[in-house]
């Protein structure tokens, strides 16, 4: 790999390939957006059905070029399907396995361009673009759309107890494909190859802040051998101007009546209540955590994902009936920002909402890095109280009503690191602080090299 230059190029040219999943791509497109501010020449690979997430993206920055190839077939991939929201979390495998299929097509691409990007930025879930950035000799970056502490996880045979405060898991704690993998099992074979290659990147990007982590950064940096581990988010407080993408219609006037309802609440009363983007609660999760919220008597805003009709029909996604008409002026089942707890499954993305909106987290983690985030956010930093786990586990009610009550009723500690928390957040995405140091550390690195 060349790492020297006769002379800094001052527009590098990089290509940029995200990972179809809500929670990866809107982190990697903010990044994007903070490269292109930059100076950099930035070509971004998508397949056609996820070309209008870049829509934001290209507006402010119509020097991008999208690059669009056909989504490959999969056996266990519906046609037309080219998003992880089409197929829940269980949709990860085939299609990380899918997009496998584009290194052929990738290297040809490069062989015919004129002026090739000099480096890959891509997603940790697609690994083996690694292989391709070796076979180009040019460097490849990790992106994280998650903490340091889960790219610590996702690192090859690695022993937790030499983390810093020896975390110890359960077994049904560690994300699915530690759970799944079989050697005999090509596709699972390929996603732990994968895994084993991001640790020989050239360096990697973390959406996370130095006072979030900055313990297991350095552990991080140490176990990959380099200094090349940049630290630049809280990535969704730095992307493109997304002020004109509002809603419309009956959403909008949802979003009017939200906020008049809130203006007529008392400061930090409400809790918000949302468990992602993927994962459908199943009936006796939905009466379990409706009837825990109304006997809690806490003004409330809860998201709920609705499923297929057949779904709805099995109970999954349902509010149980009548519990709007019980529950009127105590809350809203719409989508909202907390304002003063956060009900949360532990999603990266979600953990980081809370910590930017500077709230108190009830942790539910449920699978994948859940639990992992949850062990940070409630054993590590203070600023959460775990209730329940498993994508299993039916919380009791009545236990529930009285942990939500406590928990918003708190008035020391906890919800003073989370304000705290918050303006370190804040903070690090501010001129010349640490995450857009270590932005600008990346452009002044990538230049040296050349290209």
């Amino acid at each position: 790999m060349a790492t020297t230059a006769t002379r800094p190029n001052p527009h590098p040219h990089i290509l940029v390939f995200p990972y179809p999943a809500k929670g990866h791509m809107l982190a990697l497109l903010n990044l994007t957006h903070q490269l292109a501010l930059r100076g950099l020449t930035i070509t971004i690979l998508v397949t056609p059905k996820n070309l209008p997430f870049l829509s934001p993206l290209l507006s402010s920055h119509p020097p991008i070029t999208p690059l669009v190839f056909p989504f490959p077939s999969h056996p266990l991939i519906p046609p037309g399907v080219e998003h992880v929201k089409d197929l829940g979390n269980s949709g990860n495998l085939p299609i990380m396995v899918a997009l496998g299929k584009l290194y052929d097509p990738l290297v040809e691409w490069f062989d015919s361009h004129s002026e090739p990007p000099v480096a890959i930025v891509s997603d940790f879930f697609i690994g083996w673009t690694q292989c391709l950035a070796t076979r180009l000799q040019i460097p490849r970056l990790t992106f994280y759309s998650s903490g340091a502490f889960v790219a610590l996880k996702s690192l090859s045979e690695i022993e937790f107890g030499n983390l810093p405060g020896s975390p110890a898991f359960k077994q049904e704690h560690l994300p699915s494909l530690f759970k799944l993998y079989k050697p005999s099992d090509p596709d699972l074979e390929m996603i732990k190859d994968g895994h084993v290659a991001n640790t020989k990147s050239w360096g990697c990007f973390i959406n996370s802040f130095e006072d979030l982590d900055a313990e297991y950064v350095q552990w991080l940096k140490t176990r990959v051998g380099h200094n090349r581990v940049f630290s630049v988010g809280p990535l969704s407080l730095i992307g493109p101007d997304v002020s004109d993408r509002g809603n419309s219609g009956s959403v909008s006037e949802m979003n009017d009546q939200v906020l008049t309802w809130l203006d007529r609440c008392p400061d930090g009363s409400v809790v918000y209540v949302c468990f992602g983007s993927q994962k459908l609660l199943r009936k006796e999760q939905m009466e379990a955590l409706a009837n825990g919220l109304e006997k809690s008597a806490t003004r409330f805003i809860w998201v709920v994902k609705s499923g297929t009709t057949q779904q709805q029909v099995e109970g999954f996604g349902v509010v149980p009936y009548g519990f709007e008409q019980r529950t009127a002026g105590q809350g809203l089942v719409l989508n909202h920002k907390a304002v003063g707890g956060f009900l949360s499954h532990c999603g990266w993305n979600s953990v980081l909402e809370g910590i930017v909106s500077g709230v108190m987290i009830l942790a539910g983690p449920m699978e994948a890095d859940q639990f992992l985030n949850a062990r940070l956010l409630v054993d590590n930093i203070g600023v959460g109280v775990r209730e329940c786990e498993g994508a299993d586990s039916v919380p009791d009610s009545d236990e529930l009503g009285r942990a939500i009550a406590e928990f918003m009723t708190e008035g020391g500690g906890m919800k003073a690191k989370a304000k705290d928390l918050k303006e370190k957040a804040l903070a690090a995405v501010s001129h010349g602080e640490s995450s857009m140091k270590d932005l600008d550390r990346f452009v002044e690195e990538l230049g040296q090299l050349g290209g």
